[in-house]
């Protein structure tokens, strides 16, 4: 068994990022807008701030309180939208229940959406153009490249349909050529569909739901899962038990979360060049 170190691959990355800012004219900046102070939110804009010092972008959080209005969170973006200074804005979710996301997220302009959540950049990756992808499934799909894990021809399983990881996902892995079934909370008999993947790959937020039972040998397992309990963070899988019997398994913390990180970076550079070059 082989642990997938996305740690180690995400200061690959930002190494190699940060050596190419150097020798830009300009810094690419990044935007992030937080509503509220949701204790994990504060935690995850705090790694992209520790990211975006690193490798030399300049850095902005905006943090508006939970009272917000729509109209004044939009009022910001088609400012920022307008700003020729900026290269990548991203909304930290969740938004309180007032905000509608969708609506938020389509406000930024596509050259822009360094989340990769519009309805235009998640239309371009379902037709195989360029675009901005979302971090999380990007970093999943470069990770299991970074290890020169065949994608073509394997069947993948996705367990979650989120906007976020699952439904991008599924599609990624269709552009390299892979079969791919997704699951989710109405699937019917799991574990028989779980059984039948090379590469099963799990973001439902639920700790520690998918054991050696649920998984063929040798196969590659990606856990997405987060779950902090008593102040420890476990994933999706059961990894105690599954790492004993798949062939590749990420670990949490240390494997999809770091790719997460150097796919942002990746995604402001590339604004950048959609934007300023």
């Amino acid at each position: 068994m082989i642990i997938l170190d996305g740690k180690s691959i995400k200061n690959q990355i930002l190494d190699n990022i940060r050596l190419e800012v150097i020798k830009l004219k300009d810094k690419p900046k990044l935007v992030v807008i937080q509503v509220g102070d949701d204790p994990a939110s504060c935690v995850y804009v705090n790694q992209k701030k520790k990211m975006a010092e690193y490798v030399g972008y300049n850095f902005e959080h905006i943090n508006l309180p939970e009272s917000v209005s729509e109209d004044e969170v939009i009022k910001i973006i088609d400012k920022l939208n307008e700003e020729n200074g900026v290269d990548g804005i991203l909304v930290q979710m969740p938004l309180p229940n007032h905000l509608n996301s969708k609506i938020i997220q389509n406000r930024i302009i596509p050259s822009k959406d360094v989340d990769g959540l519009t309805d235009i950049n998640t239309g371009k990756l379902v037709h195989n153009c360029a675009s901005l992808i979302s971090c999380t499934p990007k970093g999943i799909v470069d990770l299991l490249d970074a290890y020169k894990i065949e994608i073509r021809g394997k069947h993948a399983v996705i367990v979650g349909r989120s906007d976020l990881v699952g439904k991008p996902l599924v599609n990624l892995l269709l552009n390299r050529d892979a079969t791919v079934s997704i699951c989710h909370s109405k699937t019917k008999d799991l574990s028989t569909i779980t059984k039948l993947a090379d590469i099963l790959i799990i973001a439902i937020g639920k700790k520690e739901f998918i054991d050696e039972s649920m998984i063929k040998d040798k196969s590659i397992v990606i856990d997405v899962g987060i779950n902090r309990v008593d102040n420890k963070l476990y994933g999706d899988v059961k990894f105690d038990t599954v790492s004993k019997k798949a062939s590749y398994i990420t670990p949490v913390p240390g494997g999809v979360g770091p790719m997460t990180i150097a796919e942002l970076a990746k995604n402001v550079l590339c604004a950048y060049k959609i934007n300023r070059q």
